[in-house]
């Protein structure tokens, strides 16, 4: 067996917080930080901040992104709507879903996303988000909001944990930022 330097990470942290000065070494390799290189679980990515608000922002811009090349494409706006609601809105979910993200962030996702959909529909900029997400109203759009499905997403998430037959997990007490 040969060691890989390359493929694990290391992560020192003393009083709470990331030391850079410690390396570790095996059979003389350096093995890189997880600072010099961020490591992705097949979950998530772990970097040297240890924190989830650099992935909210990533979301964000993620999502202008798609919003751009979605609207940029030469379809109806019927159809950009449908890609918007089958493919655009799942993919970000899962990133929404796995870090912890503040519900002000999905937020402002969904604020681009109305301000699009409005745009691809051609209903005035001043329709409400209830008259275009509305489950009971007389003209229903089979449209998902994605901060609904965000919340239930978090929900399903704590019911899951609470609801567990394994008495380890019902013991688990998530904070959730919603």
């Amino acid at each position: 067996m040969e060691f890989k330097p390359k493929n694990p990470r290391s992560l020192s942290i003393r009083k709470g917080k990331v030391d850079e000065a410690t390396t570790f070494t095996v059979a003389e390799q350096q093995i890189p930080t997880v600072s010099q290189e961020p490591v992705r679980s097949p979950e998530r990515w772990y970097d040297s901040s240890m924190k989830d608000t650099r992935r909210g922002a990533e979301t964000l811009e993620l999502a202008s992104e798609n919003l751009l090349a979605i609207n940029k494409c030469g379809l109806q706006g019927k159809f950009k709507i449908w890609g918007l609601q089958f493919m655009l809105i799942p993919k970000h979910l899962w990133p929404l879903l796995v870090y912890d993200i503040c519900s002000t962030t999905v937020e402002a996702i969904e604020a681009k996303i109305n301000k699009c959909t409005r745009k691809w529909l051609g209903v005035p900029p001043g329709l409400s988000d209830v008259a275009m997400y509305c489950r009971k109203a007389k003209l229903k759009l089979p449209m998902k909001s994605i901060l609904e499905e965000y919340k239930c997403g978090k929900a399903r998430f704590l019911t899951m944990l609470e609801e567990s037959d394994d008495p380890v997990v019902k013991t688990v007490q998530p904070s959730l930022k919603t």
